[in-house]
Formats: C-alpha cells, structure tokens, sequence
C-alpha cells in the first residue's frame, strides 16, 4: 500500500513563496507519475502539475511560470515550488502518485494567501 504525505502548506501574503512536499512511502515511486493538484473553497478538485518518472513536467495555465514541480527519486519525494502566490491559489493542495493505472492520493496540505 502507498502512502503519501505533503506537508508545507500555510498562511501566506500575496506575492510570497511557498514549497510543498510530498514523501511517498514504498519502492515504486520512480516508476511513478506524480501531480499536484489543489481543491479551492467551495469548487472542484483541479489539476496543477504533473511530473513524469523521466522528469518531464506539465502545467495547468493558471499556474504557468509561477510553479515548479520536482521529483527527487533518492528521497521518494515531489516538491512544489510556488511563487508569486495569489489569493485565488489558496486551496487544499494534494499530491497524487499514478502507476500501473493506479493512484493514491495524500491527505493534502492547506495553503492560504491573504491579499
């Protein structure tokens, strides 16, 4: 069974920096794909960004150039780093990993940004 766990979420002033991380737990995760994705107050889950187990990454267009996702395989670990962070980014952030046609999800972290 894969567990996941983020962790670095917070309070924080529009314009100011936030890293996320999330720690898998078994062997598989550099055969796996790992996302972030974020659940707005009151809206729907949404995707963020995802990172192949080559590396390759991908971006939601409200998120371009302001995120980056990053996978270090040694520590089973995904990183989000988000800058310039926005009121309209606060959100329940969740880490998913995907292989095999499965995926599991992280209990998600809270990020708040006051204007």
């Amino acid at each position: 069974q894969v567990q996941l766990v983020e962790s670095g979420g917070g309070l924080v002033q529009a314009g100011g920096s936030l890293r996320l991380s999330c720690v898998a737990s078994g062997s598989i995760f550099r055969i796996a794909a790992m996302g972030w994705y974020r659940q707005p107050p009151g809206k729907q889950r949404e995707w963020v960004a995802r990172i192949s187990p080559e590396g390759s990454t991908y971006y939601a267009d409200s998120v371009k150039g302001r995120f980056t996702i990053s996978r270090d395989n040694a520590k089973n670990t995904v990183y989000l780093q988000m800058n310039s962070l926005q009121p309209e980014d606060t959100a329940i952030y969740y880490c998913q990993l995907f292989v095999n046609r499965n995926d599991y999800w992280g209990q998600g972290t809270q990020v708040t940004v006051s204007s």
